[in-house]
């Protein structure tokens, strides 16, 4: 499984759902929905500022991500983003790969 971050923005229409629905009810219907996308959710977190809500989850892969997201904002409500996250061992394993690469002109 792998990691996921998950931002999302309420439209007006979905901040009057939440007002409805309380911040609860909406935390078990995400959950709902990246179990329905084979995955499972870590943590979920109302916030104010740029992003509406924080989840973080473990999804099978890059397909069941867009799939999550590409239902999410077809559903209306949110505006979501999903990023990749990757653990510290992770990032341990990926410095030890070694890749060649050359910078624009030269």
């Amino acid at each position: 499984m792998a990691k996921f971050l998950l931002r999302s923005t309420y439209t007006l229409d979905g901040v009057k759902g939440l007002a409805n629905d309380g911040g609860t009810k909406r935390a078990e219907a995400v959950r709902k929905s990246i179990e329905a996308a084979g995955g499972q959710m870590e943590s979920l977190y109302f916030g104010f500022g740029d992003h509406d809500t924080y989840v973080l989850c473990d999804l099978p892969d890059n397909a069941a991500a867009a799939g999550l997201a590409i239902a999410i904002r077809a559903a209306g409500g949110v505006d979501t983003k999903i990023t990749p996250v990757l653990t510290p061992g992770e990032v341990d394993e990926a410095t030890q790969r070694k890749a060649e690469y050359q910078p624009p002109g030269r």
